[in-house]
């Protein structure tokens, strides 16, 4: 019997919408194309039960701007049911974002010191239309195809939505377009498989107090590798707040250093950059505690390559002053390699080193590679030659000229006297040479590799001075 029953049908106000009409021009006030034509209000009661009838009913119950949308689109008034379903639409990505969390939700939605200003459900309405789209997107809440729609819906509703000046009418089938989009695309739509994943992750992890075991580390690794970059970054990110958190339990964030590695690796630069300038950011807001333990999560990770160029270029300054230090200093040999190491953790390749630093850099580099010129460990500390070798190995033709340079420099020049600190130079020279393209660079290293063991002075030597006039400015 149930199949005899008719479809409700949408009934048309046409008396009252004429009233409306004559009011309106009866008082002066424009009256064309206020309320949509009969023909365009027949074509949304003819439709337009289908797609409410789609809905579960617990969607249908909260849908207040649905509501309106049925009002307006009835009434005839369809610029504003384009804002209600926009409004539809907004609130339940929020309800979407609620649902996968809020704490990784922000931190892939905002960035740098405005992060700490969003915290809560309420917080979401600060967000711009925009910001929430590609988030939800990001963060696969929505698919990439229903985010082109939505953006669409978005640009028609800051250009014709009755929120804005606009003589544009909207015909019958754009809205019922939009609102099958929104039906069908947003109310009716889970987050993926891989989002719900991430979810339950980061909820895990937050209350997890025990001890994550060996089969349980590799277990999780394994899972996040095989996850996109972007939900790794996500988690990245969430994992950082969270571990800087100062009410996060000791254990979760133990846990949290034993994942990190994997995490890190899974993840994009740009994720990994965006951090080092949150990390600098709470140096910069006196947030002293969370300053201190985002630098320990950057050196379990091994990423102090990628905090921000400004607090590299202050931290490395400082680390070069202390490695000098010591290496003038008593038993420099044993000294030296934690110092160096602590540069070396913030230069994974050449693009990584400053332009602004690289002269002291260098220069103090290869005055520790050249040694002291005494026979135990021909004067080079053993554990630090690694680090300072790999350095060398990074400058290329960007930087060789430089290195070339610092070879005049007194200090140097002092230390190539003794014979075995030539010995160390040409060796670090050698070093220098396997990163060099530039032949004319290369002609200049084998110049000072050939006579340096002579005398110190062969920098000094004409020669060299006419093969290296494009590369340093002789006086």
């Amino acid at each position: 019997m149930s199949a005899l029953i008719p479809k409700p049908q949408m009934q048309l106000v046409d008396p009252q919408a004429q009233i409306v009409v004559d009011f309106l021009r009866n008082v002066g006030l424009p009256h064309d194309n206020i309320i949509a034509a009969h023909d365009q209000r027949a074509i949304i009661g003819q439709n337009l039960p289908n797609f409410i009838e789609s809905l579960p009913a617990e969607v249908k119950q909260g849908a207040r701007y649905l509501s309106k949308f049925v009002v307006g689109a009835g009434f005839g008034l369809f610029d504003y049911s384009l804002n209600a379903i926009w409004n539809e639409v907004v609130l339940d990505l929020h309800k979407k974002a609620i649902a996968y969390g809020l704490d990784i939700f922000y931190d892939a939605a905002i960035g740098g010191k405005a992060r700490d200003f969003y915290q809560t459900e309420e917080d979401l309405r600060s967000l711009k239309d925009a910001v929430l789209l590609d988030t939800c997107r990001k963060l696969e809440l929505i698919s990439d195809t229903t985010h082109k729609k939505l953006k669409h819906i978005l640009d028609m509703r800051n250009d014709i939505g009755i929120s804005h000046p606009t003589n544009y009418t909207i015909n019958a089938f754009e809205l019922l377009g939009w609102l099958q989009t929104c039906i069908q695309d947003v109310l009716n739509d889970r987050p993926t498989e891989a989002a719900l994943q991430v979810q339950a992750f980061i909820q895990n992890l937050k209350t997890y107090t025990q001890l994550l075991d060996t089969v349980n580390l590799a277990s999780i690794s394994n899972k996040i590798g095989a996850l996109a970059s972007h939900h790794c970054g996500s988690i990245l990110r969430t994992m950082f707040g969270i571990y800087v958190a100062p009410d996060t339990d000791p254990q979760v964030r133990k846990n949290i250093s034993l994942l990190s590695m994997a995490v890190w690796k899974a993840s994009g630069d740009d994720t990994k950059y965006r951090l080092g300038l949150t990390l600098e950011g709470y140096n910069t807001n006196l947030y002293r505690d969370k300053y201190m333990l985002g630098e320990q999560f950057f050196q379990s990770v091994g990423g102090n390559a990628f905090r921000s160029n400004a607090e590299r270029a202050i931290i490395v300054d400082g680390l070069m002053d202390q490695l000098l230090e010591k290496h003038n200093g008593w038993d420099n040999f044993h000294h030296e390699a934690p110092v160096a190491d602590s540069i070396s953790s913030y230069i994974n390749g050449q693009q990584d080193i400053l332009p602004n630093i690289a002269p002291k850099l260098i220069k103090v580099i290869l005055m520790c590679r050249i040694g002291r010129g005494i026979s135990y460990c021909n004067g080079v500390s053993p554990r630090g030659r690694s680090y300072y070798d790999r350095i060398l190995g990074l400058l290329g033709d960007q930087f060789t000229p430089t290195v070339l340079a610092a070879l005049t420099q007194y200090e140097i020049q002092a230390k190539l006297e003794r014979d075995i600190c030539r010995q160390q130079a040409c060796l670090a020279l050698s070093v220098l040479k396997a990163s060099v393209v530039n032949q004319r660079l290369q002609e200049c290293i084998d110049f000072l590799i050939a006579n340096l063991p002579a005398t110190g002075k062969a920098v000094f030597d004409s020669r060299f001075k006419t093969i290296s006039s494009g590369y340093i400015a002789w006086q």
